[in-house]
């Protein structure tokens, strides 16, 4: 397997002349809503270094939107992924079964913090694994309406699309939606301290105003779920406040309202514990998984109570790709890494590192108007100096000069104004500190 050099290296401009004879062929071939966020193509990646086309070595803040957590090429599931090819690619599970599927099911069933016996079921993607989710949901309960949260992010599918809240990229001139979805105010700490500091403080305080929408607008009785990320991901990065998870949780099942955590973003150590619900010891009654699952392989699962899962009549969950053998071998392989290797324990060290940095960061520079997020999921919000207003111009700028100098960061958040550190869980703390530094420096000249 090929080891690439873990430091920053600029053979050329960004983006050198292969990565632009590649954009051009890309603009001829590709349709042009398939954007891409840095002008580069990749030739190798592993540890926390993407190398380009061009032979520039970059420093990846990124992995591919919280995906490579153990690395691009992590040895375990290079050798895996090439063994389970050499048996057979694809038999689709719903025809002729594989142990794979199973067996992923199994250590899901194990890992997800939903108390009680358990059951899974395995897709492609987040998206997909969302709006499979909502359909057990609606199974279960009789019922169709579906709660999501401001700032939230579910996918681009069209129920998904529905519960996504921010339309520029994501639904702008692709409606109508899926009805009976509908929209309740998040806990957003850094913004609801505008209306004062106990509303930003005291989590259950948020949870009864989205409590009290909730309500009026739908009732419980026609409520079929609650769908939220425990730490919102494009949304930008929001950890809501202490006890706003828990009086939601403690609300739907009161109210026979089926809880869904949506940790596609979040799970699989990305935060400093396997899965974000941990933090506040709040158990789900599904969890939906995806991204981090199998290391860059197409894996997405709902897990969920037993008697939940159960709900839909045999063959209304499946398809043709879903829970791929390869992506299993993948997965399977991935599990063992994250446990054997300590990485939950490495994304605290790096929440640790990357806050210490960015927080002195902050002291220096009022346009860094919040530093959040837990474990390898951190973020920065960007103000305009002096105020609380969003400057999405200085987080594009910011952007803009981190690339060029060789370090693959990425924005999100409602107003465009939130820069995100996703960095593989691999990563050394070295790279870690120059990818900051890099960071500081393009801030300053801004």
């Amino acid at each position: 397997m090929t080891t690439i050099e873990q430091s920053r290296h600029l053979a050329t401009a960004i983006p050198g002349p292969k990565s632009t004879a590649l954009m051009d062929r890309k603009t001829g071939a590709v349709a042009r809503g398939v954007g891409t966020t840095m002008p580069v193509f990749a030739a190798r990646a592993g540890g926390g270094i993407v190398e380009d086309v061009d032979g520039n070595r970059l420093i990846d803040l990124g992995s591919g939107i919280a995906v490579t957590t153990i690395g691009n090429a992590s040895p375990r599931v290079v050798l895996a992924v090439g063994a389970q090819a050499a048996e057979f690619t694809h038999t689709c599970f719903t025809v002729t079964p594989y142990e794979g599927y199973v067996a992923v099911c199994e250590h899901l069933n194990r890992l997800t913090p939903v108390l009680g016996e358990k059951r899974s079921a395995l897709f492609n993607s987040g998206a997909e694994a969302v709006e499979n989710s909502v359909k057990i949901a609606r199974a279960h309960t009789g019922k169709q309406a579906v709660v999501a949260f401001d700032h939230g992010y579910h996918g681009r599918t069209n129920l998904t699309m529905a519960l996504t809240a921010k339309s520029m990229p994501y639904k702008h001139g692709f409606g109508p939606f899926a009805p009976e979805i509908y929209r309740a105010p998040m806990s957003y700490p850094f913004r609801d301290a505008e209306f004062g500091k106990e509303l930003a403080t005291d989590g259950e305080l948020a949870a009864q105003r989205a409590l009290t929408v909730i309500d009026k607008q739908i009732g419980a009785a026609n409520l079929a779920a609650l769908v939220i990320e425990p730490i919102q991901g494009e949304g930008g990065f929001i950890v809501p406040a202490e006890g706003f998870l828990p009086t939601l949780l403690d609300w739907c099942r009161k109210n026979d309202v089926v809880f869904i955590a949506d940790e596609v973003q979040t799970g699989f150590a990305r935060t400093g514990a396997m899965f974000a619900c941990e933090h506040e010891g709040i158990d789900p009654d599904l969890i939906v998984t995806a991204k981090g699952i199998a290391d860059g392989l197409p894996l997405a699962a709902v897990t969920g109570r037993a008697d939940i899962m159960d709900s839909p009549h045999v063959g209304g969950l499946g398809g043709t790709y879903g829970g791929n053998p390869v992506a299993c071998a993948a997965a399977l392989a991935t599990i063992e890494t994250i446990e054997s290797e300590g990485m939950v324990a490495r994304a605290r060290e790096i929440e640790t590192l990357m806050k210490g940095r960015l927080g002195r960061m902050q002291a220096d520079d009022d346009r860094i108007g919040d530093v959040r997020g837990r474990g390898a999921m951190i973020a920065v919000e960007l103000v305009k100096s002096g105020t609380t207003e969003p400057d999405g111009e200085l987080t594009k700028a910011l952007s803009a000069g981190a690339h060029a100098a060789g370090v693959i960061v990425l924005t999100c958040g409602t107003f465009g104004n939130v820069l995100r550190f996703l960095p593989p869980l691999t990563s050394t703390d070295e790279l870690l500190e120059e990818g900051l530094d890099v960071l500081a420096l393009v801030l300053k000249d801004l």
